[in-house]
């Protein structure tokens, strides 16, 4: 195998293992993202998902009305609870979280895993605009929680806030991009995916570079909709690969098809504009990774 396609995590020494990842997001009731996506697509790479979440909400917040319960004071005592029993993990998969205090407990799991790999979606915001539950000092925060990442998959506006830079757009040049990526690995991050890179030429380019990944770009289609939950699918997706033994760009290149194939299942969906990306019907384009 060559440097360039050395797996992130292997354990094809162990063929009937089951890799265990904790899963550190919220939980949405209604409107798919987070864990209700999470879950049932690493699962599907033949994972036993391991959740921690960071908040309840009632629905994702692109709604007009939704409720959120903070689970921040229930953190420490549930991986307290996770100590006493002995838990494992393999890999600790983070992304949206509910205050600043969070990141002290995803710390605490890479203290208590050392060897697990650390994949961060520093989930902040989109389209140059923040999200409303998160504060300054929670995008700080989180910024401190990418510096550490084995994987980093932000999107544009996520680099801007990290990098404290002005956010430009989605049109953004190859060189912009390596030279955005350079930072964020300078910083600390071991590999750099940067994600919905559109220069409005009926494509969408997400990058990827890393300690044995030259900077690539893979290009997928761009469908005429804006649809909630396609970052954390898209983010789901390459933790799906890497943990079933892929590559970084054959990861990234799986996760940017897979949601754009989700995509066009879901505009055959009633009310897809609220209710979230539809990928359920493809489930077994993951379990293939497998094979």
């Amino acid at each position: 195998m060559g440097l360039q396609s050395m797996p992130l995590y292997d354990h094809s020494d162990r063929p009937d293992y089951i890799p265990r990842v904790g899963a550190v997001h919220d939980l949405c009731g209604y409107g798919k993202c987070s864990l209700g996506v999470a879950i049932p697509v690493i699962s599907a790479a033949g994972c036993d998902v391991c959740p921690l979440p960071t908040g309840l909400f009632s629905s994702h917040t692109a709604f007009p009305v939704w409720h959120m319960l903070d689970t921040t004071d229930m953190m420490k005592p549930y991986i307290d609870a996770w100590e006493k029993v002995d838990i494992e993990l393999d890999a600790v998969y983070s992304g949206f979280l509910g205050a600043p205090e969070q990141v002290e407990s995803i710390q605490r799991l890479y203290a208590d895993f050392p060897n697990a790999l650390r994949i961060v979606d520093p989930v902040m915001g989109d389209n140059g605009k923040i999200y409303p539950t998160y504060s300054k000092e929670l995008c700080d925060a989180m910024a401190n929680l990418a510096d550490g990442a084995d994987i980093l998959t932000p999107n544009l506006t996520e680099v801007s806030i990290i990098l404290g830079t002005e956010y430009t757009g989605q049109n953004v040049s190859t060189e912009e991009v390596e030279s955005m990526i350079n930072m964020l690995r300078n910083r600390g991050a071991k590999n750099v995916i940067i994600k919905g890179v559109d220069r409005e030429d009926g494509y969408l380019r997400n990058y990827v570079a890393g300690r044995n990944t030259p900077l690539t770009e893979l290009i997928v289609e761009k469908l005429p909709v804006m649809l909630h939950g396609t970052g954390d699918l898209f983010c789901s997706c390459v933790t799906a690969a890497i943990m079933a033994g892929k590559d970084l760009e054959t990861a990234v290149d799986f996760a940017g098809k897979f949601v754009h194939d989700a995509m066009i299942i879901t505009l055959e969906q009633p009310n897809f504009m609220s209710r979230g990306i539809s990928f359920e019907p493809l489930l077994g384009k993951v379990a293939a990774l497998l094979a």
